[in-house]
């Protein structure tokens, strides 16, 4: 897979930076998961990984209660999860992930802000065959060998690692989410994150007027609250 995704990382989670938006995109991740799975995190893999991001994000214990709670309750709100793919100014393609209880406004939203910004919304299969799809983990370094540290996990889907910031992010297939979580956790790993990513297969150069352009769209994008994830391929 090479190291061509690391340019993400400087930005990872820059989109976050406003509390209020980081408190209503987990809740809304609790209740579809809950609703999936149940309350109980110690049964539910995909809350439990949920709770662990948004510890990591500094959600307050409370916060996190509250809205499992929430999420229990007949009238909560029923959230769908929702892609849209098209292109950015000057070729870039972009991916959004929603979360979102009513689908016509989130549409009618996303579509607004490609035009504005003088993007491209196409059809669903335009743009992921673009990207790989993969599970990513992220684990505390406590000086961990890598080489050993890849040994064990190569069983449970594990294809890259590499350190960062007392940090060891794991690229592991997609399909391999569950067995990874699962393996980690039984070997005592102390979970950051865990989530998915898409991988660009192919980045695109552009210059900076231009990477302004496509950052207008991007940045439009991660400010509608039905929106969970933004990926593109510029460089």
């Amino acid at each position: 897979m090479g190291r061509a995704f690391e340019f993400r990382k400087e930005r990872k989670f820059k989109r976050w930076g406003n509390m209020a938006k980081l408190f209503t995109r987990y809740g809304r991740e609790i209740t579809m998961a809950v609703k999936d799975g149940g309350a109980d995190p110690n049964y539910n893999a995909k809350l439990r990984a949920i709770i662990q991001n948004a510890k990591s994000d500094n959600v307050p214990k409370d916060n996190i209660e509250r809205a499992i709670k929430k999420a229990t309750a007949k009238d909560t709100a029923d959230y769908k999860t929702v892609t849209f793919e098209g292109y950015a100014p000057h070729g870039v393609a972009v991916f959004v992930e929603c979360a979102t209880d009513n689908n016509t406004r989130t549409v009618a939203n996303i579509r607004s802000y490609f035009n504005k910004c003088d993007g491209n919304l196409a059809t669903n299969g335009s743009v992921i065959f673009l990207f790989d799809k993969k599970a990513l983990f992220i684990v505390k370094d406590t000086g961990q060998d890598l080489e050993e540290l890849e040994l064990e996990l190569i069983d449970f889907g594990a294809e890259e690692l590499f350190k960062t910031d007392e940090e060891i992010h794991i690229y592991a297939e997609f399909t391999s989410f569950g067995d990874m979580q699962k393996a980690l956790e039984e070997l005592n790993y102390e979970i950051l994150k865990a989530e998915t990513d898409m991988i660009p297969t192919d980045t695109k150069n552009l210059n900076e007027e231009e990477q302004e352009d496509v950052n207008k769209l991007i940045e439009k994008i991660e400010e509608d609250d039905d929106v969970v994830k933004v990926f593109h391929n510029m460089a």
